[in-house]
């Protein structure tokens, strides 16, 4: 798995070239699709990162002052809403060739069957 927090994606929304994204397939749906796929398992990557993170600061019974006063908490949280958006991720790394696709055929479809 790459490590997430070291992308150079863009940190704000940029124009692409989109005959760029659709290179791989040759279809801008199909590159569409599968950077959706793929921006949707970072976010999921991502949350599910965090919420074990902030698990940690966890007690039975949290009083008003210690949800405020916990600042490696704030910090974390905040570390994580700095981070690129998952799509922006996602799309860097299709641009770089780093997301493994297969085009599935009619014979791959009924193999599953």
């Amino acid at each position: 798995m790459t490590d997430l927090k070291k992308t150079k994606a863009p940190l704000t929304t940029i124009t692409y070239d989109r005959r760029e994204v659709k290179k791989p397939t040759g279809n801008i749906y199909k590159a569409i699709k599968i950077i959706a796929k793929r921006s949707e398992e970072i976010n999921k990557d991502l949350k599910s990162e965090l919420d074990k993170k902030l698990d940690e600061f966890k007690t039975e019974q949290d009083s008003l002052a210690e949800i405020f006063e916990n600042k490696e908490q704030i910090d974390i949280s905040r570390f994580y809403e700095r981070l690129p958006k998952p799509t922006a991720i996602a799309l860097q790394e299709w641009l770089e060739g780093r997301i493994y696709w297969r085009d599935m055929t009619e014979d791959d479809f009924n193999e599953y069957k």
